[in-house]
């Protein structure tokens, strides 16, 4: 008897049945399971083939039974893992499911593409009819905001009752000022369509300070054309320029109207050379550093027309363009209407420069009693000009010029008065100063190119009282005569 048989008290013949009995239940339960379907093909008994699981979880965790069947679990678990690495070791399985694979993604994604595509069919269906609702939205907002401003810009809506308004346009103003003014004074509707239009057609400058009388009835072009143009302005000032006056009493007399409110602004525009290209007369002039004003002279005395609080170069404008016309153009005729020469002409004539003839015009303007007086005088100056250092009067002596610029000596400024020494006083250098001392009248012009022929060197006037009657002499003594009998007048 063997051991284990010795140990457990079984006999051999009871373990020979023993083993037989159980090979009978096994076959019996392999049939069983067999048709049950528990076993494999290959007689490989299934996994947990059999099992009763309710039974199993019924089961004590602790128990014999759990144990050993968590063992023979774990054992099926593992052979059926080797079986199914050993079932896909084969090469056309492996080809047979890496094309499955491939077949199953084309799927897939040809399934992804038609769901996009559809996706993005509907989004282009919902973006149109938003785009077509937004188109429409912005077209009758556009449409109302054009209509609107087409409206305002032609002037439907103010064609009935207009009336006439007073603006007033402040100094260098922008765009938005102007529609602002307008807006308010009920010219337009909308300043910032008139904005939108003044950008578009580049017509945003070119206003001026100024005054206007406006009409509400206007459209937007004919509005800035209006405020653009000075001749539509009301705050015009009428100011009368007298043959002699100088030009510091030029500038009082347009600070005095209105004209400008800045003297000496007008001071330095008249020595500045802005003018010189719209005025080619103005180039001859070759010695303005040693002149008090550059344009003295050239102001021609006339009745003007000027604007309130007017940019000094439109005032210089006004002045030089009556200068062109009655002393440079073609149309200034010496004799009047008739067709003979022009006074450029009878200047060139002559052996000096159309500045040295305002010059000599304008001490004869000064000098001159009457219009007569005036030819004597210009021929007493041409005769010093040319031989006077033969008769040892080379110098002018003409008192008009001592304290230029200003007239007198009581207008010299009373902190320099004690001092001062005008730079174009005759009595100091012979010839001619360096400028004309004021703006001399037509007449005197004339009289500076053709003066009378006389030998006249010396000249002197009574006073005013006694009718400023004139003196003329060739010689020191009778001139000296003339003034002691005007001496004898006054006393």
């Amino acid at each position: 008897m063997s051991d284990f048989s010795q140990k457990n008290n079984y006999s051999d013949d009871s373990i020979e049945s023993t083993r037989k009995k159980k090979m009978d239940e096994f076959k019996r339960s392999y049939d069983h399971n067999a048709i049950r379907g528990e076993y494999d093909t290959d007689g490989t008994k299934k996994p947990y083939a059999g099992i009763n699981y309710s039974s199993f979880d019924s089961m004590d965790l602790d128990s014999p039974t759990r144990t050993a069947y968590s063992k023979d679990n774990s054992s099926l678990k593992r052979r059926k893992k080797n079986n199914e690495i050993n079932s896909f070791s084969d090469s056309d399985t492996k080809k047979k499911i890496e094309k499955d694979s491939q077949k199953a993604l084309k799927q897939q994604r040809k399934e992804e593409k038609r769901i996009e595509k559809h996706k993005a069919k509907r989004n282009r269906r919902i973006f149109k009819w938003v785009w077509i609702i937004m188109v429409a939205f912005i077209g009758v907002v556009l449409a109302q905001f054009l209509m609107v401003g087409i409206n305002d810009m032609l002037a439907i809506n103010r064609e009935e009752n207009p009336k006439k308004v007073s603006i007033s346009i402040p100094a260098d103003p922008t765009i938005e000022q102007i529609g602002d003014i307008l807006q308010e004074n009920d010219i337009i509707n909308k300043s910032k369509y008139f904005v939108m239009y003044a950008n578009l057609t580049s017509s945003k400058s070119g206003f001026h300070k100024g005054d206007f009388e406006i009409e509400t009835n206007k459209d937007y072009e004919a509005i800035i054309n209006f405020l653009q143009s000075n001749n539509n302005r009301t705050d015009i000032v009428t100011v009368q320029i007298t043959e002699g006056m100088n030009i510091l009493e030029i500038a009082s007399l347009l600070h005095e109207k209105g004209v400008t409110d800045d003297i000496q602004k007008f001071l330095d525009a008249c020595n500045s050379d802005q003018f010189d290209e719209d005025y080619t007369f103005l180039k001859d002039i070759k010695n303005a550093d040693k002149r008090y004003y550059k344009l003295e002279g050239y102001l021609f005395p006339d009745t003007y027309y000027f604007y309130l609080n007017e940019d000094p170069k439109l005032t210089l404008d006004k002045f030089l363009d009556n200068f062109e016309s009655k002393v440079v153009s073609k149309k200034a005729k010496y004799f009047g209407n008739s067709k003979k020469s022009t006074l450029q002409q009878e200047i060139e004539k002559t052996d000096y420069s159309m500045d040295e003839i305002l010059t000599i015009a304008s001490i004869i303007q000064a000098e001159a009693a009457n219009n007569e007086d005036m030819y004597n005088i210009s021929s007493i100056l041409h005769n010093r000009l040319e031989h006077g250092a033969e008769s040892g009067v080379s110098k002018l002596n003409c008192d008009c010029t001592v304290y230029y610029p200003y007239r007198e000596y009581k207008d010299v400024p009373e902190s320099i008065r004690g001092s001062y020494e005008s730079k174009y006083n005759t009595n100091d250098f012979d010839g001619l100063p360096a400028g004309p001392i004021c703006n001399p009248s037509l007449e005197a012009i004339k009289a500076a190119i053709s003066p009378y022929d006389t030998d006249y060197l010396f000249f002197c006037h009574d006073s005013a009282e006694n009718g400023s009657t004139p003196y003329y002499s060739n010689n020191i003594n009778d001139h000296n005569y003339y003034l002691s009998i005007i001496k004898s007048d006054d006393d």
